[in-house]
């Protein structure tokens, strides 16, 4: 039975320990492309986690089919957001690595530390 529900709920699981690694990341390195990257990582957590909540047991895609009346369908409306979140968060992030570019050309530097000694 512990197993069992351990497979359940395996999804939940990675969801978390994803967002960990990328909240560990990010308050830990100094270097900003890693920082991103760590963003990224608690992106594709949230979106994991979204995913899985709009996912019903037993549940079949949300396409009618007059020959299955009572059919549980499963919500598409996550899917969709994360799909949208996905855009925005590869944009953000083609936006911020343009901007450590830009940091590593004015200063010499992308370590985080380094700009506040150069004040």
């Amino acid at each position: 039975m512990d197993l069992q529900l351990f497979l359940l709920n395996f999804p939940y699981f990675v969801a978390i320990i994803l967002f960990s690694m990328g909240t560990l990341i990010v308050l830990t390195q100094p270097n900003l492309i890693k920082k991103v990257i760590g963003i990224n990582i608690l992106q594709s957590a949230i979106f994991l986690f979204y995913i899985i909540v709009g996912d019903i047991h037993g549940g079949i895609p949300p396409i009618y089919d007059p020959n299955l009346p009572d059919a549980l369908y499963i919500n598409p409306l996550p899917s969709c957001l994360m799909l949208t979140g996905i855009v925005v968060g590869f944009s953000v992030t083609a936006f911020a690595l343009a901007l450590i570019v830009k940091l590593y050309i004015y200063y010499g530097t992308i370590s985080s530390p380094n700009f506040m000694k150069m004040k």
